[in-house]
């Protein structure tokens, strides 16, 4: 019998876009973000895990800081591709054109940016974590709010609207675990200081 796959998935530190509620080029930690992300490895388990991280730089600086260094980059763990929108923060986007905002966040076939729709990104996500099943041992994973949210919907088998209920910060935790190939949502979005011990 496999043992249990054990799933940590943690969101990179803040950035100045994040904060700015933009769509996030691939920007670099400031000062402030990277001794926030000093602080995670003391929340990550004391037991070695396999790290891996999206390519993005905030998250590679994010997994760094933590004492992660080296992970494993998968692209599959990249954010949405938000196309023609990356750079521009949601307020601008819905003065200069509401209907296309509200056709992305209504209908999940919908690209308006010209980049992935929320139903290919999230497909993408879950191709990924059904492969992650059929592995034993724990994981850290640094990855975007996004991929975070579409591993979640998953888990639970939830319908894909329920990615826009569910929140995610800076630096939290949300740990899954797989057995028999199916998921168990064990806790989400854990901000606070306490480590995460081996068992849970």
């Amino acid at each position: 019998m496999r043992s249990v796959k054990r799933l940590l998935l943690v969101r990179h530190a803040a950035t100045t876009a994040t904060r700015a509620l933009a769509f996030p080029a691939d920007e670099a930690l400031d000062a402030r973000s990277l001794a926030d992300a000093a602080t995670l490895g003391e929340r990550l388990p004391a037991s070695r895990c396999e790290g891996l991280s999206s390519p993005a730089l905030r998250c590679r600086q994010t997994a760094a800081a933590a004492g992660l260094d080296p992970v494993a980059s998968r692209p599959e763990l990249a954010e949405c591709d938000f196309g023609s929108w990356t750079g521009r923060t949601l307020e601008e986007l819905h003065a200069a054109d509401a209907p296309a905002v509200t056709a992305w966040m209504t209908d999940p076939d919908a690209a308006p940016h010209g980049g992935e729709s929320l139903s290919r990104f999230a497909t993408r996500v879950a191709g990924w974590m059904d492969a992650q099943t059929r592995e034993d041992g724990g994981a850290v994973a640094i990855t975007h709010g996004g991929v975070v949210k579409a591993a979640v919907v998953h888990a639970l088998g939830a319908p894909l609207e329920a990615f826009w209920r569910i929140d995610v910060a800076p630096l939290a935790i949300t740990e899954l675990h797989a057995h028999e190939g199916r998921w168990t949502v064990t806790r989400v979005n854990a901000t606070t200081a306490t480590r995460i011990g081996a068992s849970g």
